[in-house]
């Protein structure tokens, strides 16, 4: 092995003697008297993707859940290994969060790889992106049809979510919105979903910050629309 010290411990040793000083009392705060965010966070495991940045929030403000293509997994009320069902569930039962964000981005691995062949020997892989099918065009693959199908897969996981009945309890209570945001990575700019129009409005020129309470707009748009 190399004698150069190891990157990744020097990282954790800066964090502990540089920048945790700074927020010790937070974090102190935060064991002392538990977590409560109020917002579950849905987004993709690309590296790229920021939560924390992209939000403007810290230590304690979102519950976070990622995987390939931020896809939610259908509920179907059968026990399992499904991190975020589970990580739903809990969000939403435990921690009473008053808001959900499904967060896409453009140039996402995941929605590229509907229009391709999955690697040999990645099985999980390969049933995981089933979840996002219904989301794929039949055309043939520009960055346009990309970036449709990263939104109309964005809308899909929101009519997910309103399967689980927990979610759709809340929404229709208003206890509880649904946010559906088209992250460009390149323009550092959010796109979230107006369900009046079913389009997806940029974040500087929109009114709201998603769909609001998903089920209560008798006149949304079907997910056909983006």
């Amino acid at each position: 092995m190399s004698d150069q010290p190891d990157e990744l411990l020097q990282r954790l040793r800066r964090f502990h003697d540089d920048y945790f000083p700074g927020v010790e009392s937070q974090f102190q705060a935060l064991v002392k008297d538990g977590q409560h965010p109020t917002i579950l966070f849905i987004g993709c495991s690309d590296s790229r993707i920021v939560p924390y940045l992209l939000t403007g929030t810290g230590p304690g403000e979102l519950f976070i859940v990622r995987n390939v293509g931020a896809f939610v997994p259908p509920y179907d009320g059968s026990a399992g290994y499904h991190g975020t069902a589970a990580a739903i569930e809990f969000a939403v039962l435990n921690l009473d969060v008053s808001h959900i964000i499904v967060c896409g981005h453009t140039h996402c691995g995941g929605i590229r790889a509907l229009y391709e062949e999955v690697p040999a020997g990645a099985n999980n892989l390969a049933a995981w992106l089933e979840l996002g099918r219904e989301a794929a065009l039949p055309v043939r693959v520009t960055e346009e049809a990309l970036r449709r199908t990263e939104q109309r897969a964005v809308v899909l996981q929101l009519e997910r979510l309103m399967d689980y009945p927990m979610v759709r309890e809340r929404v229709e209570a208003k206890r509880l919105a649904l946010h559906g945001w088209h992250y460009v990575i390149e323009d550092g700019e959010v796109h979230v979903f107006d369900v009046r129009s079913g389009s997806f409005v940029p974040s500087s020129l929109a009114g709201h910050s998603g769909t609001g309470p998903y089920a209560h707009h008798e006149d949304a748009v079907a997910p056909d629309n983006v």
